[in-house]
């Protein structure tokens, strides 16, 4: 795998772990981690009521926006779009390969981000993997998962972890995200059935190969099954 030219989706529902599979892969291959939580976070953070940003002449103003996020409604399109191209393409110059967990995440984000993908990493080094978790293991998955503090490392929850209260990487803080709720997990699966899943018809249409995991696997038999695929 030549690391300057692979951009990677890793596609799923919440608490698919598509998370922690693109960190894996991100230190196997040397790859930039472009987590979209973590860019809207960062352009969300210490905003004022009048903050806005604007997309193609229209106005998002940023404290909505986050409301939208707390409520697990998914933000406007166009924004997250306009942050996320923004990063591909810094990174691509500074000629860094990247892998994506959760984004694109609608309809009018991949018709724009997928096609940007193509044109700078080239169609057959654009690869994407679904993977594959029931409602039920979602929601479990979500309500008890956890993310340190510092680096924002995913613990996904099991027996051997559920007594953790320091990552193991850089031993930050272990600390549960506020939108993570049974109601709240419910409503983003909602909110993924209707706006995200259908992606894998699109990435299709666009000639991208779709390559499914069993997410409900060990972590560790998840990551085999992706880097059979990405040979």
């Amino acid at each position: 795998m030549n690391k300057k030219t692979q951009a990677i989706i890793i596609f799923g529902p919440p608490g698919s772990g598509k998370g922690t599979q693109a960190e894996l892969l991100a230190e196997k291959y040397d790859l930039y981690h472009l987590e979209t939580s973590e860019i809207i976070e960062k352009n969300l953070v210490n905003i004022k009521k009048t903050d806005y940003v604007k997309v193609d002449g229209k106005k998002y103003f940023l404290m909505e926006e986050k409301k939208l996020r707390e409520n697990g409604v998914l933000m406007s399109p166009p924004l997250i779009t306009f942050w996320i191209i923004k990063k591909i393409e810094e990174l691509f110059k500074e000629g860094k390969g990247i892998v994506t967990s959760g984004s694109p995440r609608t309809i009018y984000e991949g018709k724009k981000v997928t096609p940007i993908l193509k044109k700078l990493y080239g169609k057959n080094n654009v690869k994407v993997f679904s993977v594959e978790v029931s409602a039920k293991e979602s929601i479990h998955r979500n309500s008890h998962r956890r993310s340190c503090q510092l680096m924002r490392h995913p613990i996904m929850w099991s027996k051997e972890t559920t007594k953790l209260t320091k990552c193991p990487v850089d031993g930050s803080d272990l600390i549960s995200r506020k939108d993570d709720t049974p109601e709240t997990i419910k409503f983003r699966l909602k909110e993924y059935k209707e706006r995200t899943y259908p992606l894998l018809d699109l990435y299709k249409k666009q000639g991208l190969k779709i390559n499914k995991i069993n997410g409900e696997q060990s972590v560790v038999d998840v990551f085999k099954d992706v880097l059979k695929a990405t040979k």
